[in-house]
């Protein structure tokens, strides 16, 4: 006994931090699911409202902040809010068998389920005040106003996913969500284009494409074309197919669903469709009805993305790594080239690069454009770590039929160690930016959904057998 307390105490005080341990190891085992239960524990007792979550919360709950202040009454969906905290639940039921677990990611989905909208998905929010800022057209009928179900930044498919995880621990046996699963990858189908491309936001309506290659605008970008309702138009910002893909995946894999297993296929010939001609040979983040790059928000150019890039060659290995047709793996070469030569001198991916010029774009402050880049707004993220050499690996073992090394383990001890008496992950603010642009301090400590979750994972990812 005194062995194994030493050991415990040398573990948690950082002496073997140097390399992981090995899952194992009883007592390292132990020091784990015992740090993940007391984790959990208070930030469900906490931070919960209705199951579901916000962004952030001060270290003594009084505030509570999602895309701005959150009321009591108001939850997240938006990653990472309440559908990343369920999955990071789940994920910690699968590897403990713990109920405990599994209840909070139910109630996590039970909130999806009240605030899944008419049109079948998801906006940024759930209000469960009838009266509230931010409650929308639910399906339940306790809602009233917007009913536009979004794929920004991941919501709906995100939504969708705990739903379908949820319901497969739970033995399909629980009927709202079994069937708010259901509604919601009928309504993700609805919404795809005749194209496999899907747009951001739709209600119940879908509109009409050409289907034709992508092509650059034979018009003066710059001042001309900017559609109002771009939110109509077929895009990929935010990575959007890679999050939507990720959903039909996952349909595929829990339901044996077919219709989603074909429209995943279907992105994938979208894809196709959508990458640019030489000598830009990447993708646009956006897309008018004649596939061609357009405007959306007025810092968002028409131009060829890096980021919107790089999730476009992420997403068609996943879906080759399903289907096994070459044609997904056929424009990944010329793209990984086209973006290595687009490199900046830092090393970094520009996010948008001129229509044939290639030169880097960005706009100012004032939302001007131009190639400068002394002058950014702060609220967008203007370049980005392409992760190229990753991608090339595994683009080659996708093309050789080999299968992707897994990732190393993560080293456990700095989780355990930084998780303080009271069961908190307590971060500081450094000035970084965040997701949601919360007005935090430079200093100033808070709570976060996102550092939950991902260390809730990664202990899990240790001790799972």
């Amino acid at each position: 006994m005194h062995t194994t307390l030493s050991r415990l105490a040398a573990i948690a005080a950082g002496l073997f931090f140097a390399s992981p341990l090995p899952a194992a190891d009883p007592a390292a085992r132990e020091l784990a699911v015992a740090t993940m239960r007391k984790a959990a524990t208070f930030f469900r007792k906490n931070a919960a409202s209705h199951g579901g979550y916000v962004y952030y919360y001060s270290p003594d709950f009084t505030r509570r902040l999602g895309e701005g202040k959150a009321t009591a009454e108001q939850i997240w969906v938006q990653p990472p809010g309440t559908p990343t905290v369920g999955l990071a639940y789940l994920r910690a039921f699968e590897a403990t068998r713990d109920p405990f677990y599994l209840d909070a990611a139910r109630e996590a989905a039970e909130a999806l389920v009240y605030g899944q909208l008419a049109s079948g998905g998801w906006t940024n929010s759930i209000d469960f005040d009838p009266r509230g800022s931010q409650v929308a057209q639910y399906r339940n009928g306790r809602g009233r106003g917007r009913n536009f179900s979004t794929l920004d930044d991941g919501i709906t498919p995100a939504a969708l996913r705990l739903l379908m995880h949820a319901d497969r621990a739970l033995g399909f046996k629980h009927r709202e969500i079994h069937e708010a699963s259901e509604f919601a990858r009928t309504a993700l189908r609805a919404a795809q284009f005749a194209h496999g491309g899907f747009p951001q936001v739709w209600d119940a309506r879908v509109a009409p494409v050409l289907v034709g290659k992508a092509q650059f605008p034979d018009y003066d970008w710059r001042t001309e074309n900017r559609l109002k309702e771009y939110w109509n138009l077929p895009t990929l910002n935010d990575d959007l197919a890679l999050h939507v893909a990720d959903a039909l995946l996952d349909a595929w894999k829990i339901y044996r669903d077919e219709r989603c297993r074909a429209a995943l296929a279907k992105l994938g010939d979208f894809l196709l469709l959508a990458q640019l001609p030489e000598p830009q040979p990447g993708w646009a983040q956006q897309y008018d009805l004649q596939m061609r790059p357009v405007w959306a928000r007025k810092f968002e150019p028409p131009a060829v993305a890096g980021r919107e890039s790089l999730g476009a060659i992420s997403t068609l290995l996943k879906i080759h790594a399903l289907t096994r047709d070459a044609k997904y793996l056929e424009p990944i070469p010329r793209a990984l080239v086209y973006l290595q030569r687009s490199l900046l001198p830092d090393g970094q991916l520009a996010r948008y690069y001129e229509l044939q010029s290639n030169r880097p774009l960005y706009l100012t402050s004032k939302y001007q454009i131009t190639h400068d880049d002394s002058d950014l707004p702060e609220h967008y993220g203007w370049k980005i770590d392409p992760k190229l050499p990753a991608l090339t690996t595994a683009y080659t073992s996708a093309k050789a039929g080999a299968p992707q090394k897994p990732s190393p383990p993560a080293d456990f001890g700095p989780i355990i160690a930084a998780l303080d008496a009271e069961g908190r992950w307590v971060s500081t603010h450094a000035g970084e930016r965040l997701v949601g642009n919360p007005k935090f301090q430079t200093g100033e400590r808070y709570l976060a959904s996102e550092v939950f979750s991902r260390n809730l994972e990664m202990l899990s990812a240790f001790i799972a057998p």
